[in-house]
Parts: structure tokens; sequence; C-alpha cells
């Protein structure tokens, strides 16, 4: 686990927080553990919660989750039609 001051947070308030999507970080103060900040998906696993985030595969995603990817892949492969 990384550790930062409070100060570090002040400068690099971004890198910090990036590292903190990725693994748990302590923030502290006098040498003293503060605050944790750390992702939605650990924080859900550590109270025992079942994931916020729905993962599905082409074939067992629900109707309406199925037809917004499916528009969302015709979106993108539209301007390629209109290239050619």
């Amino acid at each position: 686990m990384k550790q930062y001051t409070f100060s570090d947070m002040n400068r690099s308030s971004g890198e910090i927080l990036e590292t903190a999507m990725i693994e748990p970080v302590v923030l502290t103060k006098h040498g003293k553990e503060k605050l944790y900040v750390l992702s939605a998906r650990d924080y859900h696993r550590m109270r025992g919660e079942p994931s916020p985030t729905k993962a599905y595969s082409l074939h067992d995603a629900p109707d309406d989750v199925h037809e917004e990817l499916m528009s969302g892949i015709d979106a993108i492969l539209e301007p390629a039609k209109t290239d050619v």
C-alpha cells in the first residue's frame, strides 16, 4: 500500500487518486495514518457487498444492455462506412 502525506495530496492529487484506483492509499499527517483512499470496487468488496458493476457476455446480456451495446458498435462503425 502506498503512503502519501497531506502535503503530497495538495501537490499531486491526480497521481494519488490514480494510484487509489489500483490499490488503497493511506494519507498521513505528522507521520500518523489519517485517511485511506480506495476504489469503490475495493470498498464494496471490503464490506462484503456485491460489486456495483455488472458484467455480461454478449449471449447473457439483458435486452436493453444488448441493444445499447449494438447501437454503440453501429455508431463506431458508421463513420467507416461513409469513408468508403
